[in-house]
């Protein structure tokens, strides 16, 4: 951050998306696993956003993408995978009130299953993860892209706090 800060000036858009899964039963996660998985979903997200509040302009921008799954676990051994989406919700909501005044807006995206080589259209797992969908298909990252881009521009000033699931229907 420092050092984008010292070649382009104050961050007035920053896009959280980092995040890792460990899944499995809940007795065969490792001791630490909790503090890996919070570390990367949810404390980053923290830590990025703490450091650009400092001097990001009124209209700024604070989007961090999450997962469904924080709302919506489709089975077992998605423990901590959840609950460190989950945290996302608190941290939006806990930015936007206290960067609102500052005119800076603070905003969730809960992609559900998408098209990346993590998790392929066409991998082992695609059917299983389109059975819950409204939409039988996974989603594009420039169907998430798209929103991103939206939540950043100037006509999506006056909302803050919010969390948007682009999920096919998973939520529905």
């Amino acid at each position: 951050m420092a050092a984008a800060k010292r070649r382009f000036g104050p961050i007035d858009i920053l896009v959280n998306v980092a995040g890792t899964a460990e899944t499995g039963d809940l007795q065969a996660y490792a001791i630490d696993a909790f503090d890996r998985l919070f570390s990367l979903n949810a404390r980053a997200p923290f830590l990025a956003a703490q450091a650009v509040a400092a001097d990001m302009p009124s209209g700024g921008r604070i989007i961090t993408i999450g997962s469904i799954v924080a709302s919506r676990a489709p089975g077992a051994g998605l423990t901590l995978y959840a609950a460190s989406n989950a945290a996302l919700g608190g941290l939006t909501r806990g930015l936007a009130r206290e960067l609102g005044p500052r005119g800076i807006t603070a905003n969730l995206i809960q992609p559900g299953p998408m098209d990346t080589e993590r998790n392929p259209a066409d991998g082992p797992h695609a059917e299983q993860n389109r059975a819950p969908l409204a939409i039988r298909r996974h989603g594009t990252p420039d169907e998430v892209a798209g929103l991103v881009a939206y939540l950043a521009s100037a006509e999506a000033g006056f909302i803050t706090g919010a969390t948007y699931d682009i999920d096919g229907g998973w939520s529905a």
